[in-house]
């Protein structure tokens, strides 16, 4: 499919961004299962919202613990499926692997995005990133995309410097708004 101007996206890392990440020593981790698991407060006006102004959603999100053996694909898909069920996300593009494994999907590359703008006909250079780690703040940087990252104050550095940091996820719709509206006025 060919890149259509009009076709601006939002992609949401899932743990920490979408779903609360349970924070272990000062780093996230995934929840194990459904009892673990937690929206990020308010996920669902903010995706609503951003829907509205007419950006396709979009969730990206690096679940290696299934590929090392430590959670069933089953539970992450139990996720997803309640993920797709609450939130108006138009698909979820999930990376199983390891480091290790050396695949393109795996952020902080940006195989994932580029799998979407591929399906979709993304302006990648309109869309947005969202996330809570350096990894998903390197990944829309590499693909053209805005990059919000969401300041949790985890035991990590970044890497790639965001265009913008939060530190609730309430303030992620204000500022697209603003510089959507902005860009428009140009």
């Amino acid at each position: 499919m060919g890149i259509n101007p009009l076709n601006r996206a939002v992609f949401l890392d899932r743990d920490g961004v979408i779903n609360q990440a349970l924070v272990r020593e000062g780093h996230p981790f995934s929840p194990a299962d459904m009892t673990e698991f937690f929206w990020v407060e308010p996920i669902d006006d903010v995706t609503r919202e951003l829907k509205s102004l007419g950006y396709l959603l979009f969730c990206v999100t690096n679940q290696p613990d299934v590929g090392r053996g430590l959670q069933h694909r089953a539970v992450v898909e139990s996720f997803h499926t309640a993920i797709l069920a609450e939130l108006p996300i138009e698909k979820i593009y999930t990376c199983y692997h390891d480091d290790s494994d050396n695949c393109s999907c795996r952020k902080p590359r940006p195989g994932l995005i580029v799998d979407a703008q591929n399906e979709y006909g993304l302006n990648l250079p309109a869309s947005w990133l969202i996330g809570d780690r350096w990894k998903d703040i390197d990944a829309g940087a590499a693909a053209g995309c805005n990059t919000v990252f969401l300041e949790y104050g985890y035991d990590e550095k970044l890497r790639a410097k965001p265009d913008y940091t939060i530190s609730k996820l309430a303030q992620l719709v204000p500022l697209i708004r603003g510089e959507t509206i902005g860009k428009l006025g140009d």
